[in-house]
């Protein structure tokens, strides 16, 4: 990433540079590589953040110690192109505060994925009281007034595309290829992704809450209507109620709808008590640019 890096800076010179890695707990010999490039290359800056936080709060610290009047987000694994950047900076230029990348393909994605992916997406649009853009992810160009609102949003249950929605501004697409993945793989499974598709969706609308209301009237009603059916048929045609079988089935799916909306309140509740702990998003191990350590 740092060589492709380097041309777009050499091709751009007109700009002032720093490249801020995030360090977001790695393993391997990803922090001492960065400070090789440091020691080189007093634009590489870092922040090594002190255990992995996950990449919603990976990209806070981000927003916290960048110190330009406007910063692109990119994965480090190059299916972000470096050169779909000066088309960023044109359209910023040009006065747009959030330039986005739309992807045109998703790359190397299985059918199912890609369908799920599209179905949250519509879930999400369907749920959420404002547009959060299908095929668009974290690459993207925010001008320094996107950043500071961002950095106002200290929730410890993020979702970043849906902040990016939330804070408005001027919004501007540029299609781009989403290249193939140069080196590693993926650490993103099934179980991630549902986690964040429950975290974006009860992180931005109270939809899951309204549907758990719904389901348990349509249910009442229902119950309601087969108790009459019931009284009615044993009391004028002196037919039998069912027997173990009916009641067992009503039992469970009675037990069922209970346990599915005491399951939607209790995600909600445990957001509330991550919030009130007040604890700092990230914790920093160490810092090496342009600012002082926050």
């Amino acid at each position: 990433m740092y060589p492709e890096l380097v041309k777009l800076m050499d091709s751009q010179s007109d700009y002032e540079w720093e490249i801020l890695f995030v360090n977001d707990g790695s393993k391997d010999k990803t922090i001492d590589i960065i400070k090789q490039l440091r020691e080189k290359d007093k634009r590489v800056c870092y922040v090594d953040l002190s255990r992995n936080f996950g990449k919603e709060n990976a990209m806070l610290a981000g927003f916290d110690y960048a110190t330009g009047d406007c910063l692109v987000i990119m994965d480090a694994d190059l299916q972000h192109p470096p050169s779909v950047i000066p088309k960023f900076l044109k359209y910023w230029e040009e006065g747009y505060d959030d330039v986005y990348g739309q992807r045109l393909t998703r790359g190397k994605e299985s059918w199912l994925r890609k369908r799920l992916s599209l179905s949250y997406y519509h879930i999400l649009q369907k749920s959420a009281r404002y547009d959060i853009l299908p095929n668009v992810g974290d690459f993207r160009l925010l001008d320094r007034k996107c950043i500071e609102e961002l950095k106002r949003l200290r929730e410890t249950a993020r979702y970043t595309k849906g902040m990016f929605a939330w804070i408005g501004f001027k919004k501007k697409p540029v299609p781009f290829e989403t290249a193939d993945r140069v080196a590693g793989e993926s650490s993103w499974n099934f179980r991630g992704l549902l986690h964040l598709a429950i975290e974006g969706i009860t992180s931005f609308s109270t939809a899951p809450l309204r549907f758990s209301t719904y389901l348990g009237m349509t249910v009442s009603l229902f119950a309601f209507l087969y108790l009459i059916y019931i009284l009615i048929k044993t009391l004028f045609f002196g037919d039998p109620v069912q027997g173990f079988p009916t009641i067992m089935i009503v039992i469970l799916f009675l037990g069922g709808v209970q346990l599915i909306s005491l399951g939607i309140i209790g995600e909600y509740l445990g957001r509330i008590f991550h919030e009130t702990k007040n604890r700092p998003v990230y914790v920093v191990q160490e810092y090496a640019g342009n600012t002082l350590a926050k």
